[in-house]
């Protein structure tokens, strides 16, 4: 039944998702009717884009009926806002394929403490989201999923959390779930003009409950069409309440920017650069004290590709991958990730050099501004087949500016901030020192509101 008021459906799944939320919880407009229209815009896009491996349309209206009955409900923070989950993490009843057709097909028995978290706060799970296998690739391509771009379908709509993106982007869902490993957040948030937040390591739980994920590199963290719908996701997930109302910058900030990339001889589109000096002069009118000033990334990330490598094959074992099924440059992987723990090699990547000096380096700023990648999404299918390391170089020359926050264990927020002359999104990472969401989402929220 519709309430006398309800917006049409398609501007539902318009409405940010503390908009819907504040709008449930005062019964202007009802749970069931939030979900039908969000799964009616399922039903019109993604069979053209590919986001969704699984869509819970019976389950998520019952549970919608189910949260409309509630005597809690004012209560909720996230009251009838529909989400959307990472195709790594449990959702009861659903297998949890980590992007691969090599995985069990077993449905798993409960939800994942993250799901949990979701659903206790009011949001209705609504569906699981495509990635590459194992998480390993920032395209969300493999044997069973290629994603489009919802600007442009013929390109990326980048990964691994490519399938999350989407559904934020596109109206399917309101909010989605993503892990982060070397950019897998922040990466197809810029791809698909949306917010993404790599947190701390720590702030939110891991999937499974594990205790490290890629030996440091993985978090778990929002992505949302706003700032404030973040904020309020990522205080949800951290189980914590100072985080959901983004605080105005009410301090002068010191802010370094730089677009230099930390690959040595990779480029740097003008429409990239031009995004990162468009937000500090941004900052620069609002009075923070801009400057220019390079991160020492490392020469070789020997770090991060141990710690990568090594954490494949652990995944891998650990969800007793049939390799016969796997595609070959992850079979090819896991030899070297085998091979690097067999010898001692892959150590937590939070205690490597690479990370203390890059720590040290930010302690001395509030904020870095640089890009998220170095141009546009590449057209679907450019590297699939290539051998993994073709796949990697070529990677590491679009996404360098993501892998070096993981090492170094420092929030990162990506930020839509115009477009290129071809129409897609261009966004800018602003990274921070560790535990300082805080700021990081008051300076986006600053950015968002100036480029409006």
């Amino acid at each position: 039944m519709t309430l006398a008021g309800t917006a049409p459906a398609s501007e539902l799944t318009e409405l940010s998702a503390t908009t819907i939320a504040a709008r449930v919880r005062g019964r202007a407009v009802s749970p069931i009717d939030v979900v039908r229209a969000h799964l009616e815009r399922i039903e019109q896009v993604d069979g053209r884009l590919g986001a969704l491996s699984a869509v819970r349309s019976k389950e998520a209206l019952h549970e919608a009926e189910e949260l409309d009955g509630r005597d809690d409900l004012s209560s909720l923070p996230l009251a009838g806002v529909p989400v959307a989950i990472k195709e790594n993490v449990a959702v009861g009843g659903l297998p949890t394929l980590h992007g691969s057709a090599a995985t069990p097909r077993a449905p798993a028995g409960e939800d994942d403490e993250l799901v949990r978290r979701l659903r206790a706060a009011g949001a209705v799970i609504i569906a699981k989201t495509h990635m590459p296998e194992l998480a390993i690739w920032p395209v969300t391509e493999s044997a069973i999923c290629n994603t489009r771009n919802p600007w442009d379908a013929k390109r990326s709509a980048g990964g691994s959390s490519g399938g999350s993106a989407v559904a934020v982007a596109t109206g399917m869902a309101a909010l989605a779930l993503g892990s982060d490993g070397g950019g897998s957040i922040r990466i197809p948030s810029a791809c698909c003009g949306i917010v993404g937040v790599k947190p701390t390591p720590g702030l939110v739980p891991l999937p499974g409950g594990a205790v490290s994920h890629w030996y440091g590199l993985s978090v778990a963290g929002p992505m949302a069409r706003t700032v404030d719908d973040a904020a309020l996701m990522l205080d949800v997930l951290a189980d914590t309440k100072d985080l959901r109302k983004v605080q105005n910058v009410g301090e002068r900030l010191h802010v370094s920017v730089s677009t230099r990339h930390p690959m040595l001889g990779a480029r740097v589109d003008a429409d990239v650069r031009g995004a990162v000096r468009c937000v500090a002069e941004a900052l620069r009118r609002h009075g923070h004290t801009v400057e220019e000033a390079n991160p020492p990334y490392p020469v070789l990330p020997q770090a991060f590709l141990s710690a990568f490598m090594a954490g494949i094959a652990e995944d891998a074992d650990a969800l007793h991958l049939d390799a016969e099924r796997a595609e070959p440059r992850t079979r090819a992987l896991m030899r070297n990730g085998r091979w690097l723990r067999s010898r001692r090699m892959a150590r937590d990547v939070q205690t490597s050099g690479a990370s203390r000096r890059l720590r040290a380096w930010m302690a001395g700023r509030d904020v870095l501004v640089v890009p998220v990648l170095a141009g546009p999404p590449p057209e679907i299918g450019r590297w699939w087949g290539q051998r993994w390391l073709q796949t990697l170089l070529a990677a590491a020359a679009w996404m360098g500016f993501a892998p070096p926050w993981n090492i170094a264990g420092c929030p990162a927020v990506a930020v839509p901030v115009t477009r290129s002359a071809s129409g897609l999104p261009v966004g800018v990472q602003l990274v921070g020192p560790p535990r300082s969401e805080a700021r990081l989402l008051s300076i986006a929220k600053q950015i968002e509101t100036s480029l409006r």
